[in-house]
């Protein structure tokens, strides 16, 4: 699989156009990426400069999804969210589906990450 990174702006426009990009990528991939894009907007405001990466290890047999923003102090929090609540299941969404996650910080910047299996790899 061809690594792929995006720099975009964090804005609901920037959601379609992510999952365009990630086409050759499985539905997970897809949901996980978007939802990183999203936290992004939702914690760190429209317009915040990311870089999505999406990278595959097919020795290991997953994919890398990452979502760097400036702001290394916005750390995400894995809710328990309310049947009746409208947000808040974004995280939990990629805590479901992914082997891993996690958030890598440096002085400028935090990257939140997910490895996913691949495909075949679902059983």
């Amino acid at each position: 699989m061809t690594p792929l990174e995006l720099h975009l702006l964090a804005t609901p426009k920037a959601a379609p156009e992510l999952r365009r990009h990630l086409r050759e990528h499985g539905f997970d991939v897809r949901l996980c990426a978007t939802e990183l894009l999203t936290n992004v907007i939702d914690h760190l405001g429209e317009g915040t400069p990311v870089t999505v990466r999406v990278t595959g290890a097919a020795a290991a047999g997953r994919t890398r999804v990452e979502v760097t923003d400036p702001d290394p102090r916005a750390l995400p929090v894995l809710l328990s969210a309310a049947a009746t609540a409208e947000s808040g299941r974004g995280l939990a969404l990629v805590d479901a589906l992914a082997e891993r996650w996690g958030v890598d910080r440096g002085p400028d910047r935090k990257t939140v990450w997910c490895e996913l299996p691949e495909p075949e790899q679902l059983a």
